[in-house]
């Protein structure tokens, strides 16, 4: 190993984790509150509902897929599970918002795995058409929870001091793992965004992997839609945009490669936690909401050249 790639490779393991903690360095000189119990607690509170969705956009993203659906999702399946709180109560606008997350996923894993299209571009369209169920289904109007009743503890309850959306988000993730890393399906991911050719000729079959995939996407998707409504207690037409940037933001800075074949459940939760503290850094700093976007760009870019760099080679060609 020459010494440009061995730089290209502590880079890539290590350059965007000592960003990180120079950046929370910097912050805990500027703002006190920053490292506070209670801010940490907010924090935690608020990317449970993004790396809730990231679990199951994981898994597209390491057979080699994307999902860019997830946005406009979440705000289709929160103003579901809202609404039909009112009409069905919690546990039927539970089950409801589930089985159309699954369905959301099972056409996406549809037209991607079985039909073979692109995936950038049918879940991109998805989002244009989930956007426009949201406002057909809401009217164009908010909705919100007449009587919260046990259903408010999924998205503002604790236990033992513990956000409840902390620890769904937590319990999701240690699902998630197992089912990564210890079945065969898991490892049927890991081998078609690896290669696929090679995945179809050792009998693994890449069209049902990635519609799995797209189902756990969509569930993923459900369950981030019930804590949010349990969250806000309400729902408008733009309530989950750009979640899709911050998932995918999160999976990338967690090592998860665009390439796909490589990736852990953990370390997306480790990147979107990573997201979450620099955009409330910022905040706590004083900057402006809009310097969110701004550095959340940045850091897509880095982390995406950083990865395709360090695979190729070509760190500093």
């Amino acid at each position: 190993m020459n010494w440009k790639s061995g730089a290209a490779t502590g880079l890539r393991q290590g350059g965007l984790w000592l960003g990180f903690a120079l950046f929370m360095a910097v912050v805990a000189l500027n703002a006190p509150a920053f490292l506070s119990p209670g801010n940490l607690l907010d924090v935690l509170r608020q990317v449970s509902v993004t790396g809730t969705i990231a679990l199951g956009v994981t898994f597209v993203v390491i057979a080699g897929r994307l999902d860019l659906s997830v946005g406009s999702g979440l705000t289709l399946l929160t103003i579901i599970v809202v609404d039909q709180h009112n009409h069905a109560g919690p546990a039927g606008a539970i089950a409801l918002t589930l089985v159309a997350g699954l369905a959301i996923g099972a056409w996406n894993g549809l037209l991607v795995g079985f039909l073979r299209f692109n995936a950038l571009i049918v879940t991109l369209a998805m989002l244009s058409v989930l956007q426009g169920f949201a406002l057909w289904y809401s009217g164009g109007s908010n909705v919100s929870v007449a009587s919260p009743g046990w259903f408010a503890v999924l998205g503002r309850g604790g236990w033992f001091g513990i956000p409840v959306p902390v620890v769904l988000m937590l319990l999701a993730a240690g699902l998630a793992a197992f089912l990564l890393k210890r079945t065969a399906f898991g490892r049927a991911v890991f081998a078609v965004g690896g290669n696929e050719t090679a995945a179809l000729y050792s009998g693994i079959s890449p069209a049902r992997t990635v519609f799995v995939a797209y189902l756990l996407s969509g569930f993923a998707t459900a369950l981030g839609a019930i804590i949010m409504g349990s969250r806000v207690m309400g729902a408008q037409s733009t309530i989950g945009q750009g979640y899709e940037l911050n998932v995918l933001a999160g999976i990338i800075l967690g090592g998860t490669s665009l390439l796909g074949g490589a990736g852990s459940i953990w370390r997306t939760l480790w990147g979107v936690l990573m997201l979450g503290f620099i955009q409330n850094g910022l905040i706590l700093m004083g900057f402006p909401f809009y310097a969110q976007w701004l550095v959340t760009w940045g850091v897509i870019i880095a982390a995406v050249w950083i990865d395709l760099a360090a695979k190729r080679g070509r760190m500093f060609a």
